[in-house]
């Protein structure tokens, strides 16, 4: 299935639960299917499906809570011919869990936009067709949300030094 990590990987952030993202995938996966003869050959596939998943997450609004890794399949354990250090394998899981606690906080517009544009790596133009928004409000939302993932980040930051 086309897309399917992908997805599944947006859908874990959007709803903060697996199970409830594996529902919303299969619901994407469903209303795509249903309703591909809409879909005009020549345009964004991927754009089109993002933009599926998110009306179906919005139109559910789950809002469970739980707690997500970037990495899946990541362990957090050093692969042997790295030469990391037990502390730099700290400092690297710190760092991940700071990141993850900060785009957690975040309100869901900011957040999505994030992970679409810095995870996911969809061009503004992509993330625009799947939000449904001007490209015009895909650039300031995201300066907005990276603004305040900094904001977050150095108030996390003096915290921690404290």
């Amino acid at each position: 299935m086309p897309h399917f990590a992908r997805l599944f990987n947006l859908a874990v952030w959007l709803t903060q639960d697996r199970a409830s993202a594996e529902d919303l995938v299969q619901e994407t996966f469903m209303k795509a299917l249903k309703g591909f003869s809409s879909f005009r050959q020549g345009t964004n596939f991927r754009a089109w499906i993002y933009r599926i998943l998110r009306n179906s997450f919005l139109t559910s609004q789950s809002g469970l809570k739980a707690s997500v890794s970037f990495d899946s399949e990541d362990d957090g354990l050093p692969e042997p011919s790295t030469g990391e250090t037990p502390e730099s394998v700290l400092l690297t899981r710190l760092d991940r869990e700071t990141i993850q606690n900060a785009l957690e906080t975040l309100p869901l517009p900011f957040r999505e936009i994030i992970l679409l544009c810095d995870v996911e790596e969809m061009s503004y133009r992509e993330i625009s067709q799947a939000l449904g928004v001007p490209i015009g409000t895909v650039m300031s939302r995201l300066s907005r949300a990276r603004s305040a993932m900094r904001s977050l980040l150095s108030s996390g930051t003096k915290e921690a030094a404290r």
